[in-house]
């Protein structure tokens, strides 16, 4: 700590992370590739829309665009997306690679060769103006079939549930682009839920993952296989999974044998299906080499060449290894890495990955397995600021109800030129991750940032239900949702206030989605908090589990809850919104009025049992934004909004200067 410091009450310490700061790093790098040499891989334009781009990392090193703006590569397969491009590289032809990459804005797929002259993207499938369309995700391009395989997400009606999912090939010759009829479906639609095909190395089999409600992925997923016979699937039958064991990916070794990771001994581990039909545990430990699989087309893991494996794992923190399956050996790359999104691939030796630390935002990294040595590629981290002023996180283990464990990270004021008086505690703000069946990373947030440099604490709780710690922790909060989640926020927002780290009464709560549910439940069921910041929420459930939400999530409450028709009365008690007398503390509410998961309906619920009870309170809702804010306007007002809350309400005076929440009551 600089001995110059300046005594300055928590809250009010000049920053130079700023909301536009924040903002402008919102998001990170996703879906890496190989095309040929290339390493490929999309990025959010928080700044152009919120679009994300398809980026290239040139042989030179230089980084480019593989597509001007306004396309957009994002899937809205399940509404949550998946592996929105694909890429054959076609060494030897002139006109380069081709790419297939699916448009959000009408969610068409299109090839493009982007090194051909005056190419321009060419759509691959037609438009269909029932329900919501057709949808692509998780596309392979077979150049030698002169097809895309790929999944289809069709809607048969208006409502969100009036939908089919396929396997389907898509001719390359744009022939389907007018006429539906030459989508040649693979798959026999049997399955509410599939991924993408994966082919084996000979061509003549095909490995897919499918479920069905009321499962999520995370519950049981089925591995499914098919002979391709005439470029058709026969004979389709169950190589493993079921309704209590989760299959997170499939992919072929280069033997041609199945590899796939499944939570069967409570943990997503590796495991080798055997000409037998046994399955082999690759590396049988206590960590998690797969995880929760909310968009298609997520990889944990990919085959090498050689017959090594490239991993991530681990357990509430992920790391990138490379396991031999002889052995069950793992070697980690070495480097300042402490968290690896679940997207991985390979070309000849080379592993590329997306990565990030505390220090450093999410970067593209690339591990050569012969030498060992890990680089970053692309989006490197480049710091907007000055590093002193990051928080430094603490990784804690709480004690919640029970005694069971609950793992949080927990980032204190911090600030190289200011510190609290002495006898002063300063406020803190348990944040909610949304999921629920996710968790929060361990990585540098500018939005983290942009409290803790300004003297507010943040906590981020991963509750009970979190991935990352085995399937008895997440299935923890199975009927329990409103509950174990609520409770596991305030054990450790008490303990810390017992402890003397943060004020007792300068407590907040803030999430987003399944977060937000939790937000706004503590704020109906506790008096742990002073206010709280909901964000696109879930906040009835009744009326969520009939019809509004989308069909990926729309039987998810009788896990979290129970079902409906056996318990009626608990997802009455439970809604915030239909107790709204129980809200005593002001709050903030933000919400997408393109939202299709969470409805702005359901904040309307609510702030009408609001009116004249004299609770100060707010609401901002932001047009053309959905589930998750992806403009740079948007955030920016949020984060300020936020601010704005905590200030009014712990008595803080933000320097800089902020725009003030108007509050309502």
């Amino acid at each position: 700590m600089n001995d110059m410091a300046k005594t300055t009450p928590y809250g009010s310490w000049r920053s130079p992370i700023d909301a536009a700061l924040a903002a402008a790093h919102d998001g990170h790098p996703a879906f890496v590739g190989f095309v040929g040499d290339e390493v490929w891989w999309t990025e959010p334009r928080p700044t152009e829309g919120g679009r994300r781009a398809l980026v290239r990392r040139r042989p030179d090193g230089s980084e480019e665009s593989v597509l001007p703006a306004p396309w957009n590569v994002r899937s809205r397969v399940i509404e949550y997306g998946g592996l929105p491009w694909a890429a054959a590289a076609r060494p030897g032809d002139p006109r380069g690679p081709l790419v297939v990459f699916a448009d959000f804005t009408d969610q068409r797929l299109y090839a493009h060769e982007p090194d051909a002259p005056e190419a321009e993207p060419r759509p691959l499938t037609p438009l269909s103006g029932v329900g919501g369309g057709l949808r692509f995700a998780d596309p392979r391009v077979h150049a030698d079939r002169g097809e895309v395989w790929c999944v289809l997400e069709e809607f048969t009606g208006d409502a969100p549930t009036d939908v089919r999912r396929v396997v389907v090939a898509v001719p390359l010759d744009g022939s389907a682009a007018e006429d539906r009829s030459a989508l040649r479906e693979l798959s026999d639609g049997r399955h509410r839920f599939v991924t993408g095909p994966r082919l084996s190395p000979d061509g003549t089999r095909a490995a897919w993952l499918a479920w069905d409600h009321p499962r999520m992925p995370w519950d049981g997923t089925e591995l499914l296989v098919a002979d391709v016979v005439d470029g058709a699937f026969a004979g389709a039958r169950v190589l493993a999974g079921g309704p209590e064991e989760s299959i997170a990916q499939a992919d072929w070794g280069p033997d041609g044998r199945l590899l796939y990771a499944s939570d069967r001994s409570g943990w997503w581990n590796l495991y080798r299906a055997e000409p037998d039909g046994a399955a082999s545990a690759l590396c049988p430990r206590e960590e998690e080499f797969g995880g929760p699989l909310w968009q298609l087309g997520l990889s944990w893991f990919a085959p090498l060449d050689s017959g090594l494996i490239a991993v991530v794992h681990g357990t509430g923190a992920t790391a990138l290894g490379v396991l031999d399956p002889e052995t069950g050996e793992v070697v980690d790359a070495a480097g300042p890495w402490s968290e690896w999104s679940a997207s991985l691939a390979v070309h000849g030796t080379r592993v590329a990955g997306i990565a990030a630390s505390p220090r450093s935002a999410y970067e593209v990294v690339e591990l050569d397995t012969r030498t060992g040595r890990a680089r970053v590629v692309g989006a490197a981290h480049d710091d907007p600021v000055d590093p002193t002023y990051y928080p430094e996180p603490q990784i804690r283990t709480f004690l919640g109800p029970a005694g069971r464990e609950i793992h949080a990270h927990i980032y204190p004021p911090h600030h190289p030129g200011h510190v609290a008086p002495g006898d002063e505690l300063p406020p803190y703000v348990v944040w909610a991750h949304g999921g629920p069946t996710t968790r929060a990373p361990l990585v540098l947030d500018l939005a983290i940032a942009y409290f803790t440099s300004r003297g507010i604490g943040v906590a981020e709780v991963n509750y009970s239900g979190s991935t990352g710690y085995g399937r008895a922790y997440r299935d923890r909060l199975r009927e329990q949702w409103g509950i174990a989640d609520v409770d596991d926020c305030a054990a450790v927002a008490l303990a810390l206030a017992d402890e003397g780290t943060a004020d007792r009464a300068r407590l907040a709560i803030r999430g987003g989605s399944a977060g937000g549910w939790t937000a706004a439940a503590s704020l109906t069921t506790t008096d742990v908090y002073a206010c709280g910041t909901v964000i696109y929420p879930v906040l009835d459930l009744a009326s969520w589990q009939d019809g509004q939400t989308h069909d990926f999530e729309s039987r998810y409450l009788e896990t979290l809850v129970g079902p409906y028709a056996e318990v009626p009365g608990r997802y009455e008690e439970r809604s915030p919104a239909r107790h709204a007398e129980r809200i005593t503390a002001p709050f903030l509410l933000l919400q997408g009025l393109d939202d299709v998961v969470c409805l702005p309906a359901q904040c309307e619920l609510l702030l009408e049992r609001m009116q004249r009870r004299g609770v100060p309170h707010a609401y901002i809702a932001f047009e053309g934004e959905g589930h998750g804010f992806r403009r740079a306007d948007t955030m920016i007002r949020a984060l300020e909004a936020e601010l704005s809350l905590y200030a009014q309400v712990f008595r803080l005076d933000p320097a800089g200067g902020t725009p003030t929440l108007e509050l309502a009551k």
